[in-house]
């Protein structure tokens, strides 16, 4: 694609910023075989500017998430993750430079399968991996002049981001922090994904994607986030909320008999209340980026190909789960903990068992894990992570050829 929009040079305090990566002369190669140039992105930075990196924190997003992770000034709108991020918080920004980019493949700036960017890159829009978002962001920090990170840490999907970042470039950073995440998605996960994309696929707005902006499939779209966001809270933490409680239903339409939307709408508070949710994202995301992003994440494998550099680069890995969570639950942080330990990478595991939130416990003020995060980034490096031996200089460069910067086998020794 062609992106005629000129980036923004320097540093826009306070605000996002916008950069084109992958020139002509250096094509974004995705997993699928396709190549796109000129990929628009999307990011923000906070605290303190940090060009080397020892004191940069990189954020990955999680599925509807964005740049936006924090506030820049008190009279901003919130972030996405101001129980994590901020100053005095775990990643404190009064210490840590954070930069948080929007993923390929979403719909808030970064290239990706919504209407707005459909004449730039062709239809149809190419499969999308967890592998590309990485490369996409090592680029972005290349770009930016910025060093070894500190830490790479992300929650859910930007936690699938953190483990990939770790198994194929580990020594980009000092750290990296999988929160609520995982290796591979379960059958379970995979059927309530594709009950999620079978609501849009069937709404008759939706045209096999080719939707124009602002009549896309809503409706559709908004059933699908019903049924993720009961995966996202607990069966326990539902009930607390809501029970039996009872709320009053949608009017019927105008013209429509008063006793027409009776059956049709549940008298539950907790209908109101994922019918809100739908609304909520409905207005802000859209369908065919819900649709490549999920996908990602169902093909997402991370223990497919080699990763025994992570025992020799030895980055400190820090999981975090949540006993509630009946998404990614602790029988996934786990999972990646015993691969990496098959490897000789040691990884040690934060279980939270006090919280009945599910797996948006990881996004909301939850004292024991908060407490956990900060005191592992804010904590002495183990003596071997501390530098990158010289035989494997740190580059947050794509490597060149099939895969640049990829799961490529052959960049697994």
């Amino acid at each position: 694609m062609t992106d005629t929009a000129r980036p923004r040079q320097g540093r826009q305090a306070g605000r996002a910023e916008r950069l084109v990566l992958f020139g002509a002369d250096r094509p974004l190669r995705l997993e699928c075989g396709r190549t796109l140039t000129d990929v628009p992105v999307v990011f923000e930075r906070f605290g303190p500017p940090d060009a080397s990196g020892a004191d940069t924190v990189f954020v990955c997003h999680a599925l509807t998430g964005d740049a936006h992770v924090t506030r820049h000034r008190p009279t901003d709108a919130p972030g996405w993750w101001e129980s994590m991020v901020g100053p005095g918080r775990p990643i404190d920004t009064d210490r840590f430079q954070v930069v948080c980019a929007n993923v390929l493949g979403g719909c808030s700036g970064t290239l990706g399968p919504a209407p707005a960017d459909r004449d730039a890159v062709g239809e149809p829009f190419p499969q999308v991996t967890v592998a590309d978002m990485v490369a996409v962001h090592r680029e972005l920090l290349r770009r930016l002049g910025i060093g070894r990170l500190h830490a790479v840490v992300g929650g859910s999907l930007g936690g699938m981001q953190a483990l990939e970042w770790l198994l194929r470039h580990p020594y980009d950073a000092r750290r990296y922090g999988l929160i609520a995440t995982s290796a591979q998605l379960t059958t379970d996960n995979l059927a309530f994904n594709a009950i999620g994309r079978a609501a849009i696929r069937s709404d008759p707005r939706f045209l096999d994607g080719g939707y124009r902006h602002g009549e896309g499939p809503d409706a559709g779209l908004g059933i699908a986030r019903m049924i993720g966001h009961l995966t996202y809270m607990s069966g326990d933490s539902l009930q607390a909320k809501f029970a039996r409680d009872r709320a009053r239903p949608p009017h019927p339409a105008p013209g429509t008999p008063a006793t027409a939307g009776v059956p049709a709408w549940g008298p539950f508070s907790v209908e109101r209340y994922l019918e809100y949710q739908a609304e909520k994202l409905v207005a802000r995301f859209d369908a065919n980026s819900y649709l490549c992003l999920t996908s990602a994440m169902d093909l997402f494998d991370a223990f497919a190909t080699p990763y025994e550099q992570v025992a020799e680069a030895a980055p400190d890995i820090r999981l975090f789960s949540f006993a509630s969570d009946r998404l990614y639950g602790v029988e996934h942080s786990r999972h990646i903990v015993d691969r990496l330990a098959k490897a000789g990478a040691h990884a040690a595991h934060f279980h939270e068992d006090t919280s009945g939130a599910g797996h948006d416990a990881f996004l909301m003020e939850v004292p024991g894990y908060l407490d956990a995060v900060a005191r592992w980034l804010a904590g002495p490096l183990p003596e071997e992570t501390r530098v990158a031996p010289a035989a494997c200089p740190f580059d947050l460069s794509p490597h060149p050829g099939p895969g640049q910067g990829h799961r490529a086998a052959q960049e697994s020794p």
